[in-house]
């Protein structure tokens, strides 16, 4: 268990730091009463605070800490302190709660509190992973994938060839072990995750599948959630390659259970983004019951967007003559992404876009096109019948 006091200086009570001085120093000893009146002056008259920085305030501190050290070690717990961070070793989780407890109500004794967004849990194997990334071993693994630039312009004259050349970058690198390390760290290094999300599109089919499968995993998501986007780019990539369609069912099976598994992840709209892009490739039930739900709770026009280019690249017929009834009630930006889908449902789309165009050029008026110039509807109605 690792943890630490609360703004430990600031709240230092300084009549509880003059009995334990004296505590220290003979019955007719005025040093207790000299650093309280010391304190007092520094503290412009006010009874807590301790000034950082100084030696003398280090001393009194380790001074304070005397007794509550004490405390702990009678209660038979294992613990170790730098100043006011703490770690105990308990022998199990349980006993990890129990050692807190018992801490907490020792600083509690003296006006003190824990910083509850510091204290984490750690097993033995992430405790020594932790200890092996702060004295900096473990680095040599993942200096190859660190250093490898893997932006890739699938437009270049060269493309083929730079391709190749990436995925025969990591003949000596294996990516799956340098995951496995990031999934036992407490903190995950986010630039090696996003260097594996880069690379997911250079591995074979099934390497990149187990790659999914490790970051998409529900006991990992949390931990990896700092890189969501840099995950969910990658796991595009794949998805959106025909090269990996023998492992799109197994991704797409991975997608499914993040609703479920991890809510919380897809709050952030930027997520819930990232997410909607990914599974745009194919409809399933689950997709189709998460994109509906999300379309009529959100109220973020580039959600419902999302929302819509789904249902347009499923496609979802259902749920594109429900949108044709709600025109009226759609953002400009819904429109014109319903109004790309409507070329993508033949006939049908083709009456849709007939029966409304003549809406089109005040409902996505710009307000500074030239009175007998070109208007943006126009354009973007030429733009999508003809290049989109």
């Amino acid at each position: 268990m690792q943890t630490d006091i609360s703004s430990f200086y600031e709240h230092i009570y300084h009549h509880r730091l003059e009995n334990v001085i004296r505590d220290l120093g003979a019955a007719n000893s005025t040093v207790a009463v000299q650093v309280d009146r010391i304190l007092s002056k520094l503290a412009a008259g006010r009874s807590f605070g301790l000034p950082v920085g100084g030696q003398c305030a280090r001393i009194l501190a380790e001074v304070m800490m005397t007794p509550i050290d004490r405390s702990l070690s009678d209660a038979g717990i294992v613990w170790h302190r730098y100043v006011d961070d703490f770690t105990l070793i308990c022998s199990s989780q349980h006993d990890a709660y129990k050692a807190l407890s018992v801490l907490s109500h020792a600083l509690a004794d003296y006006g003190l509190s824990l910083n509850r967004t510091k204290t984490t849990i750690l097993s033995a194997k992430h405790y020594s992973d932790y200890v092996a990334a702060q004295l900096g071993d473990g680095e040599d693994a993942s200096v190859a994938l660190r250093e490898l630039d893997l932006h890739f312009d699938p437009y270049s004259d060269a493309a083929n060839t730079e391709y190749e050349q990436l995925k025969k970058s990591f003949d000596d690198i294996d990516v799956q072990f340098l995951l496995d390390l990031e999934k036992e760290k407490s903190q995950p290094d986010s630039f090696v995750l996003a260097q594996i999300g880069r690379a997911l599109k250079f591995q074979e089919p099934k390497v990149a599948a187990q790659l999914c499968a490790t970051l998409l995993d529900p006991k990992n998501l949390d931990s990896f959630r700092a890189s969501w986007s840099k995950i969910m780019r990658g796991v595009y990539s794949v998805r959106a390659n025909a090269d990996f369609a023998a492992v799109f069912k197994q991704i797409d099976d991975l997608l499914d259970q993040v609703p479920q598994s991890a809510p919380h992840l897809l709050m952030p709209e930027a997520n819930n983004l990232h997410y909607l892009r990914a599974i745009r490739f194919a409809r399933t039930d689950a997709r189709g019951a998460y994109v509906r739900r999300v379309f009529d709770n959100s109220s973020s026009p580039a959600v419902k967007r999302a929302c819509i280019d789904c249902w347009r690249q499923w496609p979802d017929r259902a749920s594109f003559n429900r949108l044709r009834n709600q025109w009226q009630n759609l953002s400009p930006d819904e429109q014109r992404m319903f109004w790309l889908a409507a070329g993508d449902f033949g006939e049908e789309g083709e009456k849709t876009r007939y029966q409304l165009r003549r809406s089109l050029g005040q409902a996505w008026r710009l307000g500074f096109e030239p009175n007998n110039g070109p208007t943006f509807a126009g354009c973007f109605v030429k733009w999508s019948e003809n290049g989109a």
